[in-house]
């Protein structure tokens, strides 16, 4: 059984939600995970354009103070988006980081994009799962010595919520990586949208696209997954064949989560914020209304007992009308179904225990 500590937004003139923030990560052990000299990725996300749900950047900076105490250096990272959009490659996604907020002058801390210019920056990591032998994981997290992984706590499309497995294997991952939870095939060319510019072919490494009768023709036999043609398409015709059922997508986020934790399982820490739970990932370029009011903070040492907490909290709080959730108004009726009801979330918790990733039985401490 793992602890997980839990503060709710409750202040005073004695201590304010900043103060919380610091108690929660202290008692959480910041201090065994992270050593003086240690270069400290803060995984966390920018938020996309558009997006007003994103974690404040005023939280950042104090738990950016918080492991400067104790010596250690600090970064805030991302990594590259697989679909079109403001963060797809490490320019657009560090300007829309730091027009949301994220600049060093607030946050005191510097922006680095996990995998690289172009999202294919990444290092192979080996691990023993079920589904997968190998991840590919954005190259800065792999060379960073501790993980403070800071987590807007919602639900997603895909995953029913996305929380502190989400942020870690879905965020730490490569675009490659990325490719490989969301599809198993190449990507496909919308021939409707397509304008056979030859833009993608001279971008790709592999010779996996071809210009036939003024189309991009995309060869799965020699596409290695890289999904830089995404990237560089000028008119988005190019897009991830999402094909891949959510339970099992969850489950390869769940060994990916592994994979950018190999050697540093004692060296990472979580902080979820329960509040503005939109009932759409912040990668989307709006906010919807939140689905319940908000919670709190947790902050644990283990990423599947923090989300089974959040989880529970989620659910346990009475639901909002006026807001995307079709059913589970209740007090402990599911807020995640109620929203996404194909989606079976709880598949990203049960195989992240079962992969050793953490466990679901937790004590909640209330602080």
């Amino acid at each position: 059984m793992s602890t997980v500590y839990f503060a709710d937004l409750r202040t005073s003139h004695k201590e304010n939600l900043f103060d919380k923030i610091a108690k929660l990560l202290t008692l959480a052990g910041l201090s065994q995970t992270v050593a003086a000299g240690d270069l400290t990725a803060v995984k966390i996300h920018f938020g996309e354009k558009g997006n007003h749900a994103y974690l404040r950047p005023v939280f950042a900076r104090r738990v950016v103070e918080e492991i400067k105490k104790l010596g250690a250096l600090p970064f805030l990272t991302d990594s590259s988006t697989l679909y079109p959009g403001q963060r797809k490659e490490a320019v657009s996604a560090l300007t829309c980081g730091i027009e949301n907020g994220f600049g060093y002058s607030c946050v005191g801390a510097p922006l680095i994009i996990s995998d690289g210019l172009r999202g294919v920056t990444e290092t192979e990591v080996a691990i023993e799962g079920e589904l997968l032998k190998k991840t590919y994981i954005g190259t800065e997290i792999v060379e960073a010595d501790s993980i403070v992984a800071m987590t807007h706590f919602k639900c997603h499309d895909l995953t029913g919520f996305g929380g502190a497995i989400k942020n870690l294997g879905m965020g730490c991952a490569s675009r490659k990586g990325k490719l490989v939870q969301h599809s198993n095939v190449a990507p496909k060319v919308s021939q409707r949208h397509c304008t056979g510019c030859g833009i993608c072919p001279r971008s790709c490494a592999h010779d996996a696209i071809i210009i036939a009768e003024g189309k991009a023709f995309i060869d799965p036999h020699k596409c290695v997954g890289c999904s830089r043609c995404i990237t560089v398409c000028p008119v988005k015709a190019i897009n991830v064949q999402w094909n891949e059922a959510a339970d099992l997508a969850m489950r390869k986020m769940a060994e990916y989560a592994k994979g950018a934790l190999t050697g540093k399982q004692d060296k990472a820490i979580y902080i979820n914020f329960i509040i503005q739970v939109s009932s759409v990932c912040d990668c989307h370029g709006h906010s919807d209304a939140p689905i319940v009011n908000d919670i709190g903070l947790c902050a644990a040492t283990d990423p599947v007992a923090i989300d089974q907490a959040c989880a529970d909290l989620v659910n346990g709080a009475r639901g909002n009308e006026g807001s995307a959730l079709k059913s589970g108004f209740e007090a402990g009726g599911d807020k995640f179904r109620g929203v996404w009801p194909e989606i079976p979330w709880e598949v990203q918790l049960e195989h992240g225990e079962k992969i050793g990733l953490g466990s679901r039985q937790y004590e909640l401490v209330r602080v």
